[in-house]
């Protein structure tokens, strides 16, 4: 019973689970993160329209830092998934 359980393919299949698991549910939370960035930019430049500039430029840098979490994610599941 207990060899079963251990077979090659259980094995992989537990790696592509455990894979899909993690990228889902890392990516869930940037994915957030850059909609609320993004509306509450545009919220910004709609009472502010003169500091459109600066928005932006603090809205790209957001969305890049939130954006690493989702990369970070994503390696993690290739590291489960390979190694």
């Amino acid at each position: 019973m207990e060899a079963e359980l251990l077979s090659a393919d259980n094995l992989e299949a537990m790696r592509n689970l455990a894979m899909a698991i993690a990228v889902g549910v890392g990516v869930f939370g940037p994915a957030i993160g850059i909609g609320l960035i993004a509306s509450k930019a545009v919220e910004a430049i709609g009472r502010n329209p003169e500091a459109s500039g600066k928005i932006t430029n603090a809205m790209f840098i957001g969305i890049v830092f939130t954006e690493v979490l989702a990369i970070f994610a994503v390696v993690a599941g290739f590291i489960i998934k390979f190694v």
